[in-house]
């Protein structure tokens, strides 16, 4: 049962197909990377900031696909050809502009699993050409990959980041809650993770309900709503 008060439950994020809410901030992603027919050149570059849901619609293609996920900083040449035996994600390219390892394993990757005709899908936080690989060879085949971005969340996408992220945490908020975070906090997903977590440690250590009243006073609104 969800959490109303103050049970210090385990975060469990959820990652099924079921649990991506789309809307148009996100639709045409989710429509690319989903894509029954697969995508030209066999790969794909997913990008968006923190939270935006990458990871998530990852592990929705994996599901569909039969796909590996391997973080970018975790590859090694050893790994190579174990990898390119099927499809696979490789999360958080940029985070190895400054490995040449794991980036010659990437490339290594990338030739491999594509010349198998294997699907590659490759995710950051920034725009590929952002990436700063150091490795040239590399750099020019993910640009001229086909590329989508997750956009910043609209009203619908935001309420629905945040009740997942309640979700999350076995936490069943008020209804006036949600209403009210989405008309005035900051609009971004981070943003979002952050008020959740500020509010689930509030009402713990308060043993309240999460409401839009304890909203307002976390982000210094007044008494809120209700």
């Amino acid at each position: 049962m969800p959490r109303q008060m103050s049970f210090d439950l385990p975060c469990r994020t959820a990652l099924g197909r079921d649990d991506f809410f789309v809307s148009p901030a996100n639709r045409m992603a989710v429509g690319m990377v989903t894509a029954p027919r697969g995508w030209p050149g066999g790969k794909l570059v997913l990008s968006g900031p923190a939270g935006s849901g990458k990871t998530h619609l990852a592990h929705v293609w994996a599901a569909q696909s039969g796909a590996r996920i391997v973080a970018a900083r975790d590859l090694t040449k050893a790994l190579v050809p174990d990898l390119a035996s099927g499809p696979v994600v490789i999360e958080d390219v940029p985070e190895i502009s400054a490995d040449p390892a794991a980036q010659a394993a990437l490339f290594h990757l990338h030739n491999l699993a594509l010349a198998e005709g294997h699907a590659l899908l490759l995710t950051g936080r920034r725009a590929p050409h952002l990436w700063a690989l150091g490795l040239a060879d590399l750099q020019s085949r993910i640009e001229g990959a086909p590329h989508v971005k997750l956009g910043p969340p609209d009203d619908a996408l935001l309420a629905a980041v945040l009740a997942k992220l309640f979700a999350d945490r076995q936490i069943a908020p008020r209804p006036d809650a949600i209403p009210f975070l989405v008309a005035r906090m900051d609009r971004s997903f981070e943003a979002a993770a952050a008020v959740v977590e500020r509010l689930d440690r509030a009402a713990l250590s308060e043993g309240r309900n999460i409401t839009a009243r304890l909203a307002a006073q976390l982000l210094g609104q007044g008494g809120g709503d209700g």
